[in-house]
C-alpha cells in the first residue's frame, strides 16, 4: 500500500509510470531504480503468474525511489482483487469497464467492511499480520482504484462511472477504444478522437484524473495535449526491442562503412 502515490494521483499530479509485461522480477525492481512513480504490472495481456506477480511486487517496493506497484487484473473477480491486494499492490486497475454498477462491484470488492466487502487476512501487505490492524484500518483510503475506458458503451456511460464514490483514476485504453468505433489505431479518426474528448472532458468536470498510455514520445505529447493527466511511457517489450534493433542497425551500418 502507498497511500503517498493514491495523493498524488487523486490530486492530478503528473505522475509517469513504467509498463511491465515481461514476468520476470527484475523488471520491476529496475523500474523501481529509475525513480518512477509507479508501474503497471499488467497480468491481463501476459503470462504472469500469481507467484511471479508476487515477486514483482515485492521487487517494486525494494526499489530506492518509493515506486507504487499497480496491478492490472484480467478481469472484476474478487478473489483475484483480494488476493493481489494482499500482496502488497498500492493499487489495481480494472479493464472494460462499462458502467457504474460495474465499478461499483469494483470498488466494493477493493474495500474492507463496512464500507465494501473485501475478506479481512493477514498476508504480505500487513507484514504477514504484524500490522494487520494498522493496515485494516487505512487500506480503503491508502489504495487506488483506476478503472479502464475502452469501449464506446463506457464512453456512453462515462458520467455514472465517474460518479462512483471510490473511483480515483479512469485509464483510457486507447487500443480497444480505437477498436470499438471502429478505427484501430487510428488516432486522428473523429469518431476516436470524440470518444476520448468526451472521456476527458467529462472526467475533468468530475475532477477525476485520466491516464493513458504512451509508447513513445510523439505519443506522450499527443496524449498530453488531449488532456490526459498522468501517463505510462513505454513497455518492456518494447523498450527491449526498440533498444536491440537500434543496436542492430548501428553494428551493420558501421561494418557497410
Amino acid at each position: 500500500m502507498d497511500p503517498d502515490f493514491r495523493e498524488a494521483l487523486v490530486a492530478r499530479k503528473p505522475v509517469v509510470g513504467n509498463w511491465i509485461s515481461l514476468a520476470h522480477p527484475a523488471i520491476a525492481e529496475t523500474s523501481a531504480g529509475l525513480d518512477f512513480d509507479f508501474v503497471v504490472i499488467d497480468t491481463e495481456h501476459t503470462s504472469i503468474s500469481v507467484d511471479e506477480l508476487e515477486s514483482m511486487i515485492r521487487a517494486t517496493d525494494a526499489g530506492d525511489g518509493g515506486t507504487a506497484p499497480i496491478v492490472r487484473l484480467p478481469d472484476h473477480d474478487p478473489g483475484r482483487i483480494k488476493r493481489a491486494l494482499d500482496m502488497g499492490a498500492a493499487g489495481l486497475m480494472f479493464p472494460m469497464v462499462e458502467t457504474a454498477e460495474e465499478a461499483e462491484r469494483i470498488v466494493e470488492a477493493m474495500r474492507y467492511p463496512p464500507e465494501g466487502r473485501r475478506g479481512a487476512a493477514p498476508a504480505r501487505a500487513s507484514g504477514y499480520g504484524r500490522t494487520f490492524g494498522e493496515y485494516f484500518e487505512n487500506a480503503n483510503e491508502g489504495i487506488a482504484t483506476i478503472v479502464q475506458i475502452e469501449t464506446e458503451r463506457a464512453v456512453e456511460n462515462i458520467e455514472g462511472i465517474l460518479a462512483v464514490d471510490g473511483v480515483d483514476a479512469i485509464q483510457v485504453g486507447q487500443g480497444d477504444l480505437s477498436a470499438s468505433v471502429g478505427a484501430f489505431g487510428e488516432w486522428e479518426d473523429d469518431a476516436f478522437r470524440d470518444a476520448l474528448s468526451r472521456a476527458v472532458e467529462a472526467a475533468d468536470e468530475a475532477e477525476v484524473p485520466v491516464g493513458m498510455l504512451a509508447l513513445d514520445a510523439e505519443g506522450i505529447d499527443r496524449w498530453l495535449d488531449a488532456g490526459v493527466d498522468f501517463m505510462t511511457v513505454g513497455v518492456d517489450v518494447a523498450y527491449l526491442q526498440d533498444g536491440a534493433r537500434e543496436a542492430k542497425a548501428h553494428f551493420e551500418d558501421a561494418v557497410d562503412e
